[in-house]
């Protein structure tokens, strides 16, 4: 069976300020042909996963380009159409093919494109013929369109949030196309629109119970695999919002009944599974109150990972403006002060024009007195088991112990690394700020007496209600109380 894998992905937030081009991708991974040669980071392990588990099987694989870029706004076109052309042309070379695996988001958008995933599914299809396999692997924060499923054989996206299975989900999706190539099973897909759209954390239940019964519905006859695409909530599209998916073993109507009752089971635990965020004043004062630390406060609206600078200030100027101290915060995307304190070098102490540099929804500059602790390169922080590179990476100390860490490459905070590696002990602190919505949980929990996830000000705030939709009708829970009246 001859094995063709690819991998193309980014994010899109339809509301960011920062545009995904050229140098987006160039800042993360472009790799044509060998990324699974390559040390494995978490966009390049399903290609490694792949290449292995094909040539266990004897099968000749051909890999194509890998690249990847942090969310932002919309991928600049001719920067899309170029990836997706190598991609097709790499394809068209290799034929014939018998299994196409991508490692895709199921939320990239370019100009001119709002289904980037199912514009090249569909176009791989036309390629490939309507008899050979194809799989792609998706984020669970998918849009999850109606292209995607009709030009694919199977859709698998990750089950948890934070994404710490995908090496697990790039197996799953493996078994399942070998599965298909070989006859064993004729893989039928159907959906199921959930109507709501919100932030669904899988370590705590109820959403830790639906993941398990999830897989516990995938043991029983007939059901090949289950995936819940979240949705992401600032991509301005028409499937944004929660999505169901089941795929059956040659049978339709069990797919289509599947996907509904687990959809109406998530629907009805809709008000356990939305987390509360409290705003800052009642976050930094339940850490204030706290008996013991690491308080973890997650800065949810400034998270990279959404599409977010990283460079907002609101939550740091108001542990600032209440003399708070022993704290630590990061990771803030600076690459002007990152060589500003690179030129000033370690010991050095200056004034520093921190943050808000990309526009409102990144707060105001804070004017710093800071003192350069360490100046680093290379560092890594792990995202799982994955690692994921931080760049130039500076460490800054205020007076009243407050640590804060910045760099020159855009990154979500994912693991407590992110502060050690630069020799900040965290263990002592009574407060820890990371800019994640989420991702940040399997890291910084074992260490956190405390995680609160803030409501604070920016671009991704999670006001699911009233985010500007132009493309997504109303009928989603909590816009509407009963979406399905």
């Amino acid at each position: 069976m001859k094995t063709f894998i690819a991998s193309l992905s980014t994010e899109t937030n339809s509301f960011s300020p920062l545009p995904t081009g050229m140098l987006s991708f160039e800042e993360a991974v472009i790799a044509h042909g060998d990324a699974s040669r390559g040390p494995v980071q978490y966009w390049s392990a399903p290609m490694r996963l792949w290449r292995e588990a094909a040539e266990e099987r004897g099968w000749p694989v051909v890999e194509s380009l890998t690249a990847h870029a942090q969310p932002a706004g919309p991928t600049v076109r001719t920067v899309y159409e170029g990836f997706r052309d190598e991609i097709l042309r790499d394809l068209e070379a290799a034929m014939p093919v018998d299994v196409v695996l991508l490692s895709l988001h199921g939320a990239m958008m370019a100009d001119g494109y709002e289904d980037c995933e199912g514009d090249l599914i569909a176009r791989c299809r036309q390629v490939v013929g309507r008899d050979a396999v194809i799989g792609a692997l998706l984020d669970p924060h998918c849009h999850l369109t109606e292209a995607m499923i009709e030009a694919a054989t199977l859709l698998v996206a990750y089950r948890e949030y934070p994404h710490v299975d995908i090496p697990e989900r790039a197996q799953d999706l493996f078994a399942l196309a070998a599965d298909a190539a070989e006859g064993r099973t004729r893989p039928v897909m159907r959906d199921h629109d959930c109507r709501m759209i919100c932030a669904m954390h899988t370590p705590r239940e109820p959403m830790r119970g639906f993941v398990e019964a999830m897989k516990a519905r995938e043991r029983e006859p007939g059901i090949l695999s289950l995936s819940l695409a979240h949705g992401f909530p600032w991509g301005d599209h028409p499937r944004v919002g929660a999505r169901m998916l089941a795929i059956a073993d040659g049978d339709a109507e069990l797919a289509d009944s599947t996907a509904r009752a687990m959809g109406d089971r998530l629907f009805a635990m809709r008000r356990e599974v939305a987390p509360a965020y409290p705003d800052i004043d009642a976050a930094l004062a339940r850490a204030a109150a706290a008996p013991a630390g690491p308080v973890v406060l997650a800065d949810v609206s400034d998270n990279a990972g959404g599409g977010a600078p990283s460079d907002a200030t609101f939550l740091l100027e108001a542990i600032l403006a209440r003399g708070l101290t022993n704290v630590a915060s990061g990771v803030y995307w600076d690459p002007v002060a990152v060589r500003i304190c690179r030129e000033a070098g370690e010991g050095a102490t200056l004034p520093l024009r921190l943050g808000g540099k990309c526009g409102p929804m990144s707060g105001r500059p804070l004017d710093l007195e800071v003192t350069v602790r360490r100046v680093a390169e290379g560092l890594t922080q792990r995202f799982g088991e994955l690692s994921t590179p931080l760049g130039q990476t500076v460490w800054l100390s205020l007076a009243g112990d407050i640590d804060l860490v910045i760099n020159d490459q855009r990154t979500q905070t994912f693991h407590p690394e992110a502060f050690t590696g630069l020799g900040i002990d965290l263990a002592g602190k009574a407060i820890v700020c990371v800019k994640s919505s989420q991702h940040f949980y399997a890291g910084f929990a074992p260490i956190a007496a405390e995680v609160i996830h803030v409501a604070t000000p920016g671009a991704i705030t999670p006001d699911f209600a009233n985010i500007p939709y132009t493309r997504r009708a109303p009928n989603y829970w909590p816009k509407m109380e009963d979406p399905f009246a």
